[in-house]
């Protein structure tokens, strides 16, 4: 059944996707290869020309999910507005995610605030997201793709206007979680100031699935009744503010953006714990100059987060005489970054540059009750960690002819870490001043560490026709452990190592102080047929292969020297170690325009397939958390003020599994979805329905259900997966004034 219904997916999606041969040839002007751009206008996620439409913002107040649309793009579950994006296998830490220019970091030993959820989908102007081989001046440390998320471009008044005042509101609604918020923008501006500000606020409660997934029982001992359909911790509340200034003049551009999040809730259906605070203040300056030689771009931010955990609603509070389990977490986040493009000629342009980010981050769980086990002492999980990196580099384009394009990139990052001494709650944890307990060892060992990362790519891009194009190349890109895989250190409890986990999977892990550095080697295409005008229809093909020396996957706690506790209720006690993948797929995208006649309007079809396969070639197994075939079709017309969209959504089922993390099968299942947009003069109204068949099916990167009950002991079940959302109606409007 299986095979069937990956050959189905195959069959529907190429038949769909590939309607036309390339037409006859002409001259066209050189484009640039590999990269989606999602434009504000049109949000949020892009179909394969880079543009959605407006009506997903009423549909989904998580900045990851409009880019669900970009092929080769697969999204690990969270929370509500924290989902992790992974671009052909490779996830979280391994891209390189920007919001507005910085590097923001997880400050969370389950990563629940991870980089893209710092900004509200409303508050997003544009996402460059590259799929491909990316340059190396879009930023170093990672192995994967790059992803940038922007606010909206200042504006200015026009020449002769004189002050410029706009601004924008808007609700939604959801059904499924009664989920509800809104959201205000306001600019004023003269030719050469623009003050702009910006806020939204987003809340939901529980979701259900179409379906029981499990048996309706009081979520905790000392919790509420939750039904069967009810995926438990999956409610949040969150609140974005931004405050822009920014200056013009003769071609130059200076901008300073103040940013602040508060997040007081967000429950998280596959971890042991759940965000009871967030708090992020970001100060964002950039300065952007065009000259006769090119141009200058030099930024200059600092973001502090103060993050915090315990259990929700859903899961049990009390254990003993322990109230709760409080955990805290504080990141100091400090970045700039200067980058010249110099012109050298009509043919060539030198793009040079340097980066430095110095990260800071404390780790500590405050005493509770009076027990042993979470008491006397605060726990220590990382002391004074840091991570500070230097980067440098050069890229190199060159335009041959108006057929042939060449890029090529070198970059050095110094990448220096340490942390200080740890402790645990009591003396069952070991003694901290004793090189023979486990934190006694950690306090005694050489923490310090330095990578010297080097990456370099070398890409082209040839067009000899009107109607196809090609890009491809090669990249070595490396990447540095974070923290918490080099510095968390208790093996020696299970409860501890549960609750270092940013993978969802349920299972408990402890660093290694020994990880070196991720390289991975890639090759890649694009090939690109079209009609000469690109306004009728376009198929992209994009394979891909990748080799990861020293790719750290989970391993045996033996397998590193490392003494963990076993624990007999289906999870794994795991800790980290270099080895070694392999991933390669095929992304394919393509859009046809079926008719456009004055009584039906414009009608075309558009889609996308992504197949992905991911191995560890040490232990033949598969990855963690690889996204199987999936395809989606989007039939859309569009007539006078109305935009309709019907689109079918289909996956196979997930049988390629990480067997030491003990991943869980999925099933494949199919999705209808349906949404319509009304535009008229200011006023835009939307609505939808997600699901519309009420279809149940789990989460392919959903992870381990630990939605509800005593998540630190030994009573979840192991065999649950986190189930996608039932039947969704949702309504939204925006107001332009």
């Amino acid at each position: 059944m299986q095979t069937q219904f990956k050959q189905h997916i195959l069959a529907t999606s190429i038949a769909a996707l590939l309607p036309y041969s390339a037409a006859q040839a002409q001259e066209l002007p050189v484009k640039k290869p590999s990269e989606v751009v999602i434009h504000a206008e049109k949000i949020p996620a892009p179909n394969i020309d880079g543009v959605t439409q407006k009506s997903a913002l009423a549909a989904t107040s998580d900045v990851a999910t409009l880019l669900r649309d970009v092929p080769g793009v697969s999204l690990y579950s969270a929370g509500g507005v924290s989902s992790l994006p992974a671009i052909h296998g490779l996830a979280d830490d391994r891209l390189r995610i920007q919001v507005d220019g910085m590097n923001l970091i997880s400050a969370c030993a389950n990563h629940m605030n991870p980089p893209l959820s710092y900004i509200d989908p409303t508050q997003v102007g544009s996402i460059q997201v590259l799929t491909g081989i990316a340059p190396v001046s879009t930023g170093g440390d990672s192995i994967g793709g790059t992803i940038k998320v922007n606010s909206p471009e200042p504006e200015f008044a026009a020449a002769g206007q004189g002050t410029l005042l706009k601004g924008q509101a808007g609700s939604f609604y959801r059904s499924n979680g009664n989920a509800k918020g809104g959201n205000f923008a306001a600019t004023y501006a003269t030719e050469i100031w623009s003050l702009n500000y910006t806020g939204a606020i987003a809340e939901s409660g529980n979701y259900h699935a179409a379906n029981d997934f499990k048996a309706a029982k009081l979520a905790a001992s000392d919790k509420a009744w939750i039904a069967g359909d009810v995926v438990g911790s999956s409610r949040y509340k969150s609140e974005n503010q931004s405050l822009s200034v920014a200056m013009r003049n003769a071609g130059q551009l200076l901008e300073l953006r103040i940013g602040t999040q508060n997040i007081p809730y967000q429950g998280f259906p596959n971890q042991r714990m759940d965000m009871t605070g967030n708090n992020s203040e970001q100060v964002n300056l950039r300065y952007k100059g065009q000259y006769d030689w090119g141009t200058l771009e030099t930024r200059l931010y600092n973001e502090h987060t103060r993050h915090r955990m315990n259990f929700g609603d859903d899961k049990q509070f009390w254990y003993g005489n322990a109230p709760g389990m409080p955990m805290d977490t504080e990141g100091k986040n400090t970045g700039a970054l200067i980058k010249a493009n110099l012109m050298l000629s009509e043919r060539d342009k030198l793009s040079v540059g340097t980066e430095y980010q110095r990260y800071r981050m404390n780790d500590w769980w405050i005493a509770s009750g009076t027990g042993m086990m979470m008491a006397p002492n605060t726990f220590v999980n990382i002391a004074d960690g840091q991570r500070d990196r230097l980067g440098v580099f050069a890229e190199w384009d060159a335009n041959w002819t108006a057929q042939w394009v060449t890029q090529l990139g070198l970059r050095y990052d110094s990448v220096k870490m340490n942390s200080g001494n740890v402790a645990g709650y009591s003396s069952m944890y070991g003694n901290p001043a004793l090189p023979s307990s486990v934190p006694g060892a950690f306090n005694a060992a050489d923490r310090q560490r330095k990578d010297n990362n080097i990456d370099l790519t070398a890409t082209a891009s040839y067009t000899p026709t009107a109607t196809f194009s090609m890009d491809g190349g090669y990249a070595m890109k490396s990447r540095s452990p974070n923290l918490y895989e080099r510095y968390t250190w208790a093996s020696n409890n299970t409860m501890v190592m549960n609750m270092n986990n940013w993978f969802g999977d349920g299972n408990g892990y402890v660093g290694n102080l020994q990880l070196k550095p991720e390289v991975a080697h890639t090759l890649s295409a694009t090939l690109n047929w079209h009609d000469a005008a690109l306004s009728d229809w376009e198929v992209k093909v994009s394979p891909y292969y990748t080799q990861v020396h020293d790719y750290i996957d989970a391993s045996s706690c033996a397998a590193v020297g490392k003494t963990c506790g076993t624990r007999k209720d289906g999870f794994q006690n795991l800790s980290l170690s270099n080895q070694k993948a392999k991933l390669y797929g095929l992304d394919i995208s393509a859009r046809k325009q079926l008719m456009s006649t004055s009584e039906i309007g414009s009608v075309s079809l558009s889609g996308l397939l992504n197949y992905v396969h991911a191995k560890n070639t040490v232990t033949d197994s598969g990855l963690y958390n690889i996204m199987p075939l999936n395809a989606r079709l989007s039939l859309t017309q569009k007539k006078d003020h109305w935009d309709n969209t019907l689109e079918v959504q289909m996956v196979d089922a997930k049988t390629d599994l990480s067997d030491i993390r003990k991943e869980l099968r999925t099933a494949g299942y199919t999705l209808l979805n349906l949404r319509s947009s009304y535009t008229w003069k200011q006023a835009r109204f939307d609505v939808g329905i997600d699901n519309l068949l009420n279809r149940f099916y789990n989460l392919p990167l959903g992870g381990a259900y630990l939605g509800q009950g005593a998540t630190m002991g030994a009573g979840v079940a192991h065999d649950t997966q986190v189930p996608g959302s039932g039947r969704s109606v949702y309504a939204g409007v925006t107001l332009k004034f």
